[in-house]
């Protein structure tokens, strides 16, 4: 691990907890991205929270790569083909799991549900696996 940032880290995840908790206060809904964005692409469930929190996700990407760049790195050299693939894998991914990170990670673990902790463990085992294959012994391959 580098750049061990605390600080920051902690604020952001405040900030991540209080506004899925407003959104689920207010609204009853869980602040589940994939969700909500694959709401959008239903017909009939396009609703206006929907739109608005996506365009917020949008907007606030937008406001801290205009205010500080560095917080976008790098972007790794993936062919275009690939990324396409790892895409559709995951979108697959959360519906197979009904739900994604966001869902069952930060709204769902913090409802102490089960399921949220069953698909989250599965989340990060796959992640950590996927990492070492591509990151370590493809990498080690070539």
């Amino acid at each position: 691990m580098h750049d061990f940032t605390p600080v920051p880290a902690l604020l952001g995840g405040l900030l991540i907890g209080l506004s899925a908790s407003l959104l689920l206060w207010t609204y009853g809904k869980v602040a589940g991205v994939s969700g909500i964005y694959g709401g959008l692409l239903v017909r009939g469930q396009a609703t206006g929270l929907r739109v608005a929190f996506v365009l917020g996700l949008l907007a606030a990407g937008l406001v801290a790569g205009l205010v500080h760049p560095a917080s976008f790195g790098a972007l790794p050299a993936r062919p275009l083909g690939v990324t396409a693939a790892a895409g559709l894998l995951v979108g697959f991914g959360t519906r197979l799991g009904n739900g994604c990170t966001s869902g069952h990670g930060v709204c769902g673990l913090s409802r102490l549900s089960p399921r949220s902790l069953a698909a989250t463990l599965t989340f990060m085992a796959f992640g950590v696996v996927t990492v070492l294959v591509f990151d370590h012994l493809l990498a080690r391959a070539s």
